[in-house]
This record gives C-alpha cells, structure tokens and sequence, in this order.
C-alpha cells in the first residue's frame, strides 16, 4: 500500500562509468568506493566490512522495549540526500522532537540490492539510512523486504536486479527461504544496535492462486526460520510480523466476515484466516505487525471518513485479543484513498491532517502503541500532499509541514505506556469532534468543514473547518 516507490535512483559513485580514464583515475574510483559507507558490493564473497559493525552505534531509551512509538517510514525519496542544509535541518527537526522512530527496508523504497549475487553484499543505501536515523537521534527498525533476484528464480550469479514492481512482490523461492533468513542474519550483524524488525511486507508474494487465497503456511515458514536467525544473533533483538493487509470490504462480498464487521464495513475472511494460521504456528513473536486502511478495498470510506476510522480500534481490538496482548504495531495506515497513480492528493491540507488526526486516535484507543506513517516525497518541488517535509534537493527544502507537526505532536503526547482519560464532551459535540487525553494533554479533532463551538474537558473554545487542537491540562 501507499506509494510503493522501488528503486533507490542512481548510485552517487560509479565505477563503469570511469573505465576509460586511465589507471590512475581507476585507482582513485577504487579508493572511493572503499571510503564509502558501505564500502560497495564486495568481490571476494563478502561485503568489503563483512560482518564488522557498521558505523556508530547509538542507544535510544526505548531500543530495548517491544514498543518504539509514533514514527515514519522513509520511501524512494528522503532526507537522506540532497543539500547538506536541507538534510540537516530535518535531522534537527527530528530530534527537536524527541526523535521519531523510523522504518527502513532492505531492499526498494530507498535501498539497492542488498545481495545482488550470493555472498556478496552491498549495503551502501541501507547504511546511509541507518546513519541519517541515528544522527537525528531515533531509534531504528528495519524491514526485512524485499528479496534479491537469484533467490526468486533470477539467473544465478548474473548480479542483475529487476527492479519492476512485479519483481519486488515476488517472495523467495522456499528452496531460498534459508539463504533470506542468512541475509536477515547478516543485516542485523550489521547493525547491532537496530533491536526491531519486521518480517516481509504485506505477504507480497505469498498468494496460493490454485486456493484463492493467502499462502499463510509459506509466509509463516520463512517468517519462523527468520526469527530463529536473528534470535541466533543476538536473542535481545525483537522480532513481529506477520505485516498483513487487514482488508475490510463489503459487508455483502462473498469475502466478507460474518461476525467481524461494523459500520465500516466487514472484514475480509480470508485475511482473519492468515492471521490466526501464523499467529497459531509462529515461532515466538516480541510484538504484532499489521497495516491497513480505514477503507474498503474498493476505496469506500463507510459511513464517512472519519467514522471509517472506526475500523482502526475494532481490529486493534481484534488482533490484541489473539496474541495475548502483545504489543501492536501498524507498519502503515491509510485514512485517504488513492488514485490510479498511488497518490493521494484529493483533499486539503487541512482535511488530510483532521483525518488522519482521527484515525490515529482510533489506532491508540484499540492499543495501538508503535505505528509508522508511510512518508512520501517528491523529488523535487515543493507541493507534496501528506508530506512531513519539502524536498531536500535544494538549501530552502526540509521545512517541516503541518503532517510532521501532527506526527511529531502526537509522538511526544502519546508516546508508548501512556494512559489515557475520559474526558468530558458537551452532548452537542460528540457528533462532531474527536478527542484523545492523558492527564496533560487532550487532543481534540473537528471533523466538519465549518467552524463550530465545541465545550471539551470544561473548556468551551471555537474550532475551525477540520481544525486540529491541543489543549494543556
């Protein structure tokens, strides 16, 4: 879901296009490519810092806890790179905030080929993510996604990664699920101070066509020979899945739940059905993964946007109540639906940021504790619909937008172990606001487009058209 931007762009140092300058130049490529971050793919079996610790490591106070909190995934495009003034400035405003937790995969969304022939690595992308989060003062999580191609039939050896979409939703080979769960291995010796990961993405690749439906046993073998890995590194290193769509649809679909349904709409069945297979048969699990939308596969947000936001808690609910509690994650969700293209830019600022407002309170009141906004942005220009900041390819981008306001608010506010208070709500406006509090904040949401009168935790206060306030106890 969201926008699934693939490959990372273009590589900033290239040998190949330095072969015809003489030796010397040659030389001096090759010394670069060694004083890279990742030191590039290596050709002696290895990655040229094979297993060595990459960077510095830093500790956050919540890496060691199966709860990281309110962060963002990075995509294709990120502050990673563009103007150093621009990628500092949101690194500041990401520590200024306390330090957003943040997603990455290992492959696509940002990130080369990890492995692109067996034994070989090249973790370049992947550590200057893992380095721009920690400079900014945030603790990591890695998803561990996608697969190289001679693990999913590429031809053995060749090095060549197809970076079509088709490719990437492809899953490994179960003759390869072991050589992935090596390479989970190799990631998290990597960087041993990265303590979260998540297996897969939304059981991309894991469909059984002849079943018509989700391949939940394939998808819980290689998530259990994952988990045994990582543990294996280091058995302090906490590991959730299963990162399922929790798609709702129809109440009348021939997919739809018959007792798992609300105003929202239903459940799909065959999903309650993969979710209950792995958690029945997992191999241990340190918190629960899953992502979703308010609205239906179809795009129908029922009865409206913000009531959809209701199908948050209900399946927050749902999953807590089958994993005895465990803490739960939502690696992505979704309150605005897209268009043909993946993007989703129909409404207002103002609207988007109300909506979305509400849907993460729908998430903390199922308990929801660790939750990732899907982080898009434009390579260049300055119009980004949802973005948390302008684009970092220029001196004047980075600045921070009323979505990252939002998140980092909320992170602070809201952060895991809180505990939340009824407050009271004037009878007139229950109907039209949204309200989340803890004994020092309340987070109170209009969800009409005009102005109203609200009286919220005794405070009567004007709000405006999907205005998003905060109120101090």
């Amino acid at each position: 879901m969201g926008r699934h931007e693939w490959y990372s762009g273009a590589r900033r140092w290239r040998l190949t296009a330095l072969l015809g300058v003489g030796a010397v130049a040659l030389a001096l490529v090759v010394t670069l490519l060694n004083t890279l971050p990742g030191g590039g793919a290596g050709t002696d079996g290895t990655s040229r810092n094979g297993d060595r610790v990459h960077g510095t490591p830093t500790t956050t106070p919540d890496a060691d806890t199966p709860d990281v909190g309110w962060g963002f995934t990075h995509t294709q495009f990120s502050a990673d790179e563009g103007s150093s003034a621009a990628t500092e400035r949101v690194g500041q405003r990401i520590e200024d905030a306390g330090g957003l937790p943040q997603n990455q995969h290992i492959m696509g969304w940002g990130a080369d080929n990890p492995e692109p022939v067996k034994g070989r690595y090249d973790f370049e992308d992947l550590d200057r993510r893992v380095d721009f989060i920690r400079a900014s003062g945030s603790t990591p999580t890695i998803t561990l996604c996608c697969a190289p191609d001679w693990m999913k039939g590429g031809e053995a050896g060749v090095g060549n990664t197809d970076w079509s979409k088709a490719a990437l939703e492809t899953a490994p080979d179960p003759a390869h699920f072991k050589d992935y769960a090596a390479l989970a291995a190799t990631v998290a010796k990597r960087y041993p101070d990265v303590r979260h990961f998540i297996v897969w993405n939304e059981f991309k690749g894991f469909w059984n066509d002849t079943r018509a439906r989700w391949d939940y046993e394939g998808y819980t073998q290689l998530y259990n020979l994952v988990y045994k890995a990582l543990k294996k590194v280091d058995p302090k290193i906490m590991v959730g899945g299963p990162y399922l769509v929790m798609d709702s649809v129809d109440p009348r679909s021939e997919d739809a739940s018959a007792t798992f349904k609300g105003a929202w709409g239903a459940m799909d069945q065959r999903i309650l059905d993969a979710f209950d297979y792995w958690n029945r048969n997992k191999a241990g699990a340190d918190f629960v993964v899953v992502d979703g939308s308010s609205y239906t596969n179809d795009d129908e947000l029922l009865p409206d946007e913000f009531a959809a936001t209701d199908k948050f808690t209900a399946v927050s609910t749902w999953v807590r109540q089958r994993t005895g509690n465990l803490p739960l994650w939502w690696a992505e969700y979704y309150v605005e639906p897209a268009d043909s293209r993946d993007e989703r830019e129909g409404w207002s600022e103002n609207r988007r940021v109300a909506v979305q407002a509400a849907g993460m309170i729908a998430l903390a009141r199922g308990g929801t504790t660790s939750a990732f906004y899907w982080n898009p942005e434009n390579e260049k220009g300055t119009d980004c619909a949802g973005c948390l900041w302008t684009p970092t390819n220029n001196g004047s981008g980075g600045q921070k937008l009323p979505m990252f306001d939002l998140l980092s608010r909320f992170s602070k506010a809201f952060a895991p172990g809180s505990t939340y208070e009824n407050v009271s709500v004037a009878a007139d406006d229950v109907p039209n606001v949204r309200v989340l509090a803890t004994d020092r904040t309340v987070l109170v949401v209009n969800t009409l487009n005009r102005q109203i009168s609200a009286r919220v935790d005794g405070k009567r206060f004007d709000m405006q058209a999907y205005e998003v306030k905060w109120l101090t106890r």
